[in-house]
């Protein structure tokens, strides 16, 4: 297949190396000390599930000079979205699927306006890689799980065939019944990970070995959940207490969310469309979310970076 990573940063550098590996056609979009790197050593994976090298991948600052594509993976930053949309145009064609792989919950309706609702697919993921120096990808979490499908659900031979070739390069990857839940499920969890480990400035093991921090943690999820159920999605509250079981046995100590390794490093954050975005949707729908807004309280002068 013909694949765009848009862009080759931690996740769509991850998931589009590991499809180059198994010798689909593969193009990374990247811009300054990135690109210059990849150009003049390679784009390089450190992984749990062992390291990846590719000496001389396609890379380019230039959509198009890449031409219309069977898949682009969309993994910009949310304040990116609509810019990054708009230079994703010369990669999309007639049959072109722009698999969201952001996180936030309104990646779909901020990219269908651009690039078409037919052409724009739901996606999540669930990684934890961080870009540990221009041109190398660190992959710290035993999981790598992309999920992805159409909100009208109605067949897709692209998104069957990447979902055959995916699995075929030996990655997790699912095509959703229920693309909407998934989304928000992964919204829920993101805004507890992100908005307790930036508050805290810790890993997730701390956070969650101590009961009034876990509280804090669980109610995050909570205010999330009641948001989403109130705004009409179809969300089993049996969820919650999934996740919490499954940060206290699954998930690595050492965890962070991409969220604190920006706020670590002075980077922009995306607070606006993560508990920002729970605070906003609260207001709009009469949901009270006292630890979102204290989340987002905290990080406030913090969102833009240094």
């Amino acid at each position: 297949m013909r694949i765009a990573a848009m862009a080759a940063g931690a996740v769509g550098g991850y998931f589009g190396a590991r499809m180059a590996a198994a010798g689909h056609d593969v193009f990374f979009i990247a811009r300054g000390s990135n690109l210059a790197a990849i150009k003049a050593n390679g784009l390089k994976i450190e992984s749990v599930h062992g390291d990846l090298h590719l000496p001389k991948p396609n890379v380019t600052d230039d959509p198009r000079s890449v031409g219309p594509v069977d898949v682009v993976l969309f993994a910009v930053k949310l304040w990116d979205t609509e810019a990054a949309a708009e230079l994703t145009r010369p990669m999309v064609g007639d049959g072109t699927r722009v698999i969201t792989l952001q996180n936030g919950v309104d990646s779909v309706e901020r990219i269908a306006p651009i690039l078409g609702a037919d052409r724009t697919v739901g996606g999540t993921t669930y990684i934890a890689t961080t870009i540990a120096a221009p041109g190398v990808i660190k992959h710290t979490s035993a999981f790598a799980k992309m999920v992805f499908g159409r909100a009208d659900r109605k067949p897709d031979a692209t998104l069957d065939r990447f979902v055959a070739d995916g699995t075929a390069a030996k990655l997790d990857i699912t095509l959703a019944a229920d693309i909407e839940r998934e989304r928000w499920e992964k919204f829920i969890f993101l805004t507890a990970m992100s908005g307790s480990t930036a508050t805290f400035r810790s890993s997730i093991g701390p956070i969650i070995a101590d009961d009034e921090l876990r509280d804090f943690f669980r109610q995050l999820m909570e205010e999330a959940f009641a948001v989403g159920r109130a705004k009409g999605v179809t969300l089993d509250h049996a969820f919650i207490d999934e996740r919490m079981a499954a940060v206290q046995s699954k998930v690595e100590p050492g965890m962070k969310a991409s969220m604190a390794h920006d706020l670590e490093r002075g980077n922009r954050l995306e607070l606006d469309w993560l508990a920002g975005k729970v605070r906003a949707l609260s207001r709009e729908l009469g949901v009270p979310t006292p630890a979102s807004d204290t989340v987002y309280r905290v990080l406030k002068l913090h969102r833009m970076g240094r």
